[in-house]
């Protein structure tokens, strides 16, 4: 994973923002992408898998953090799985108490989330080398900017594949849902727009910068 620091890290702003738009899990990682592209057919299961994920990884990245140097590098791995294993059947319980119908929607998928290489990747190779405060604030945005990416492809797929926003309408009524969009095709046709515009943006800002180191030499 690139620009993952090889010693302690000091806390900035940017260790939240990375994990919003530098190393985004899904638009630049492309990590996760089972629940990214099974689930997001709505924005309410969009929410709840981004916010399932999130804490699973905030928790299993604490505890590691914090227990880092009592764990044999033997079985590292063996723990870390052990620990996101333990958090993700809390949220599979609890997901199940709140709503049996959303329970239901999201399927498998709450499972999975012991296998989503965001969390192990970031147990490994942020958490179980960095302090207590940098890696919570670091694991609070790589959840952020995995909800924001559920986020973006949910709604699409739901406005445009059943005209309805969290279960209201907001399409005209004579307005003919695209029905791909709910199915798995939709998820891979909305993915490959939102990586064309991270892509786009990103060659953006690379020629502004260009540009900007340009100017002084010019001059």
């Amino acid at each position: 994973m690139a620009g993952l620091p090889n010693q302690t890290e000091k806390l900035s702003l940017d260790t939240f923002l990375r994990g919003l738009w530098e190393e985004n899990p899904v638009f630049v990682m492309l990590l996760g992408m089972c629940p990214v592209l099974a689930v997001t057919n709505s924005t309410m299961n969009a929410i709840a898998m981004g916010l399932a994920t999130t804490f699973v990884l905030v928790a299993s990245s604490v505890l590691i953090s914090l227990i880092r140097n009592l764990i044999p590098k033997q079985v590292r791995i063996a723990s870390y799985i052990v620990i996101i294993a333990t958090f993700v059947t809390v949220v599979d319980y609890a997901i199940q108490a709140i709503s049996l119908d959303l329970y239901n929607a999201l399927g498998a998928f709450i499972q999975l989330i012991v296998a989503n290489c965001v969390i192990l990747g970031r147990a490994e190779a942020y958490a179980s080398k960095q302090r207590l405060h940098t890696t919570l604030v670091n694991s609070l945005g790589m959840g952020a900017g995995f909800t924001l990416a559920l986020l973006s492809l949910g709604t699409v797929r739901e406005v445009l594949g059943n005209g309805t926003l969290l279960g209201y309408a907001v399409m005209p009524a004579d307005f003919q849902p695209w029905v791909v969009m709910i199915l798995p095709p939709g998820g891979f046709f909305v993915l490959g727009a939102w990586l064309l515009l991270f892509a786009w943006l990103k060659q953006r800002r690379d020629q502004r910068l260009l540009q900007q180191e340009g100017a002084p030499h010019a001059g």
